[in-house]
């Protein structure tokens, strides 16, 4: 089935939610409006057209991803579609995995388990140190 509208214009915060960086058009535009995505390395308004073959940096919690436009949608569909409206620069992927294997070597985050008795009495007195 041969898609016969091919959209034009497609408004940033729209493109970025079609191709499922954000959940929500809302997420998009709130992003673009904080300066969590750069387009062609400049912040820029949620009205902005998209164009083809563009640079956006879009950050996201501990990630930060730059990818180029390779094509324009206003309706969101699936993931393996939603994929080919972009492609994801080489230095942004070997940076993002080298910044997520230092995060996993500095042994930080979330417990897998709840703290047992002995546990939470280390946290205790380790907290404790500070109260005094």
């Amino acid at each position: 089935m041969v898609d016969q509208h091919k959209p034009t214009k497609v408004r940033l915060d729209k493109w970025l939610w079609a191709a499922r960086f954000f959940k929500t058009r809302g997420l998009a535009k709130a992003a673009v409006e904080g300066g969590k995505v750069h387009y062609d390395g400049q912040r820029s308004k949620c009205s902005r057209i998209v164009e083809l073959g563009v640079e956006l940096t879009i950050r996201q919690g501990w990630d930060e991803k730059t990818v180029k436009v390779m094509a324009l949608s206003e309706h969101r569909r699936g993931a393996s579609e939603a994929a080919k409206l972009y492609q994801e620069t080489t230095d942004s992927a070997a940076k993002r995995a080298e910044l997520a294997a230092a995060r996993k070597a500095m042994g930080g985050g979330v417990s897998d388990h709840r703290p047992n008795k002995k546990e939470r009495r280390d946290q205790s007195r380790f907290w404790q140190q500070f109260e005094d």
